[in-house]
């Protein structure tokens, strides 16, 4: 689903999201990965597959980008988005989660999601 781009070597970190290696705006990011732009492809096949969809309530979202969504079957999840989903998801807005494809669709709007 991505093509090849350079990216600035990484130093592992346990329990953190890789995905921003090499990224330094989210605006001017090109990068297809998850968390970053959603791509074509992605929310094609988050379209097709209507029964991998969860619906949820946001319970945060922090300045770094990670946002943890409740389902509705009392799962927990932590989600990252490189743009910190752009101030329009708030705590208690409902959201669909896919759960194959990572996409977090807020109503008005999609994004792509790395697990967190």
């Amino acid at each position: 689903m991505s093509h090849r781009e350079p990216h600035a070597p990484a130093e592992p970190r346990q329990g953190a999201v890789m995905g921003m290696r090499g990224c330094e705006l989210a605006s001017e990011c090109r990068s297809d990965r998850p968390g970053h732009g959603l791509h074509a492809m992605q929310q094609r096949l988050a379209i097709a597959t209507p029964s991998k969809w969860l619906d949820a309530i946001v319970v945060a979202v922090d300045e770094a980008g990670f946002a943890t969504l409740a389902t509705l079957d009392g799962e927990l999840r932590r989600v990252w988005h490189h743009d910190g989903f752009g101030g329009t998801l708030v705590a208690g807005d409902p959201v669909a989660l896919h759960g194959v494809y990572g996409v977090v669709d807020g109503g008005a709007v999609q994004f792509s999601v790395a697990d967190a």
